[in-house]
């Protein structure tokens, strides 16, 4: 176990988008690596389309929330988020964005933007775009990353949790992994 291990990571997006079951997942994995973990989370009239944002800190931390511009990485599940998080990110963190377009002038930290929309589609999952754009968090994270450092977390310890969560529920399960798996390898 590395006690070393300090990230911060905002996640964004609209109510109904599973920003927060992404969230869960993250911390799960950290816990499950013997990482201490904070987790916060604001629900802007989410049940209405509003806007959620959670914040999640990987170890020794003593409050849950993050300042700007404290942030190592950025998920947008939505790209208007962008602008209201970016911000968030500290020099030479990154941002993975659902967005069928270039988002690199928005921020000045290192981004990809990824359909996670279309591709939720195409696996015939349109809800499934929260794990779409996890796994390719979970593959493209340390490229972005201006010192090349690594997620706390895995594909593999993200998987371990989902299987554990979703064990009695086979379908829900293979269609989670099939999500992630193709952020991961898009």
């Amino acid at each position: 176990m590395n006690n070393s291990i300090k990230q911060q990571i905002i996640i964004s997006g609209v109510g109904g988008q599973g920003v927060l079951f992404v969230t869960r997942l993250l911390a799960e994995a950290a816990i499950q690596k013997g990482y201490p973990v904070f987790t916060s989370e604001t629900h802007g009239m989410a049940q209405r389309g509003g806007t959620v944002v959670s914040h999640l800190k990987v170890g020794d931390f003593s409050s849950p929330l993050i300042r700007p511009p404290q942030a190592d990485g950025l998920l947008a599940l939505k790209a208007e988020n962008v602008s209201q998080y970016g911000d968030y990110l500290k020099p030479g963190g990154w941002a993975v964005v659902n967005s069928h377009e270039d988002i690199q002038g928005e921020i000045k930290q290192s981004a990809f933007a990824a359909d996670a929309d279309t591709l939720a589609q195409k696996l015939g999952n349109p809800k499934a775009i929260n794990l779409v754009l996890l796994g390719v968090a979970l593959s493209k994270a340390s490229d972005l990353a201006e010192n090349k450092k690594n997620l706390f977390c895995s594909f593999e310890d993200i998987r371990a949790v989902l299987e554990n969560r979703l064990q009695d529920k086979k379908e829900m399960l293979s269609a989670s992994l099939k999500a992630m798996e193709t952020g991961y390898t898009n």
